[in-house]
């Protein structure tokens, strides 16, 4: 009964903060309800018994991601009330592709059902605390029954970094880098100008 009672409360919060994320019009506040969204995914985990996903939500997603977004969030001087201005200009669009995604899915997801034999098939029972703990049983299932899927992944991810790193590093005209050669090869009457500066006067730039 508590179980219950403490799921249906982390899921409430849960959904709410998710749909504040959305419709907060401060993204500092859109942020910090995404750390508040992390926090009670955790405690679901908790409830599931996966522990170490509870863990790793919180120290990666809560301590890097959505802290990162916050500081860039923060440090950032965006003018938010002219990113608004032509809010109404383009909302007929973005509610016509709004309402199409969501003909799709209901299309999609209508006809589909779940067979009686499917949760039987999928279930896997939590390991005893005593044998494996969560760690261990997470590792078995990635590296021993789908290692070959978890290192597609790692590949799919590793191209997209390289591709992301390719895009970055084009040639562009009126781009200032960094040349080390340069930079080594530089001496230091290149580097320091020694100005004789009269008392009581500035210096000419």
């Amino acid at each position: 009964m508590i179980e219950a009672i403490v799921f249906y409360v982390f899921s409430a919060v849960l959904v709410a903060s998710a749909v504040m994320v959305i419709f907060a019009r401060n993204p500092v506040h859109s942020v910090l309800f995404l750390i508040l969204c992390f926090f009670n995914a955790a405690g679901l985990f908790v409830l599931m018994g996966a522990e170490f996903l509870a863990m790793i939500l919180v120290v990666v997603y809560v301590g890097a991601v959505a802290v990162l977004f916050l500081f860039v969030v923060m440090m950032l001087d965006v003018d938010f009330a002219a990113l608004r201005a032509g809010y109404a200009k383009y909302l007929p669009v973005g509610a016509a592709v709004g309402v199409i995604l969501a003909a799709e899915l209901v299309f999609v997801l209508a006809p589909w059902a779940f067979s009686p034999s499917v949760p039987e098939a999928i279930a896997v029972p939590i390991p005893d605390p005593g044998q494996i703990h969560n760690t261990r049983a997470l590792g078995l299932v990635l590296y021993d029954q789908y290692v070959f899927v978890f290192q597609a992944a790692g590949l799919i991810l590793l191209v997209a970094m390289i591709g992301a790193i390719v895009l970055t590093l084009r040639e562009r005209e009126g781009v200032k880098r960094q040349s080390i050669p340069r930079q080594i090869a530089r001496t230091r009457a290149e580097g320091v100008e020694t100005v004789a500066v009269k008392s009581r006067q500035g210096v000419d730039v």
